[in-house]
């Protein structure tokens, strides 16, 4: 039985060579704008990436000499891709967080409550616009406290550039890609970071598990853009979904404390065991 797609296989050539132009059209307005692509093939520029703020944004940061080269994906996530980069050779991040097709509600839910951000209007833009913002002081407070992030260089509307975390051009594997040598060591750094990001950060990441930890020399905590300060109303469930993540990978690999134990631990509240 042949099955008709509804798309014609001239019709079909036509489209993809439709996508192909809009691709080499975004290239050339990258390399207009003083942009040396890098790995052009593996870019793979796309249109709800690039729109005209962001490319604006992208525009500012060249002129500033925050970046000078732009390559392929490191990562694409619900509400962003991660670009490999370079600044005068140095390798970079550069994280897009994308206006037109990102998550308006979840992003809501993790602003509101966070005094910070309280006069942010509930525009879609420009709740991006804070939510870039916030992930970049977010991982200036972590960095201040002595964790493991990537170093925050700049940001400006819906881009966030970094340091790159990683070896060459390969970024670091995530942590559940990784067959650690030990993992009860593994595991107590973790919960001291865990640990130290809420007492001297004075934050909760509020997405932690082993797909937000990079593992190289050490753990490295990404994606803080939906961490919050301990005064945000949700912050203590945050950070006992932090708890039960951490435990639940690495309760097959090591002994670990029970959620309830660290949360008091971390907190210094008394809640009794479940």
């Amino acid at each position: 039985m042949q099955v008709n797609s509804g798309i014609s296989g001239g019709n079909l050539v036509k489209k993809e060579t439709n996508i192909d132009k809009e691709l080499d059209r975004f290239d050339q307005r990258l390399e207009e704008m003083g942009v040396r692509i890098k790995d052009a093939n593996q870019l793979k520029v796309r249109e709800d990436v690039f729109d005209e703020v962001t490319l604006l944004a992208l525009y500012k940061l060249v002129h500033k000499k925050w970046l000078s080269v732009i390559g392929g994906s490191i990562s694409t996530g619900k509400e962003a891709n991660v670009f490999y980069g370079e600044r005068d050779g140095a390798a970079i991040a550069i994280k897009i967080y994308r206006i037109r097709t990102a998550n308006f509600t979840t992003m809501s839910s993790y602003i509101i409550g966070d005094r910070r951000f309280s006069h942010v209007k509930k525009a879609k833009k420009e709740l991006i616009f804070a939510w870039t913002k916030k992930e970049f002081s977010n991982l200036v407070r972590a960095r201040d406290a002595g964790i493991a992030v990537p170093e925050p260089l700049v940001w400006d509307r819906n881009i966030l550039v970094m340091s790159f975390i990683g070896e060459g051009e390969i970024p670091y594997p995530q942590l559940r890609n990784v067959e650690l040598e030990d993992p009860a060591e593994t595991y107590a750094e973790i919960t001291s970071i865990i640990d130290t990001l809420y007492k001297r950060a004075e934050l909760v990441h509020a997405d932690l598990s082993e797909f937000n930890i990079l593992y190289g020399d050490k753990p490295y905590l990404i994606d803080m853009g939906q961490s919050v300060t301990r005064d945000h109303p949700r912050a203590l469930p945050f950070l006992m979904r932090d708890i039960r993540n951490i435990n639940r990978f690495f309760k097959s690999r090591c002994d670990v404390r029970t959620d309830v134990e660290m949360f008091n631990a971390v907190t210094g509240l008394n809640e009794p065991e479940e």
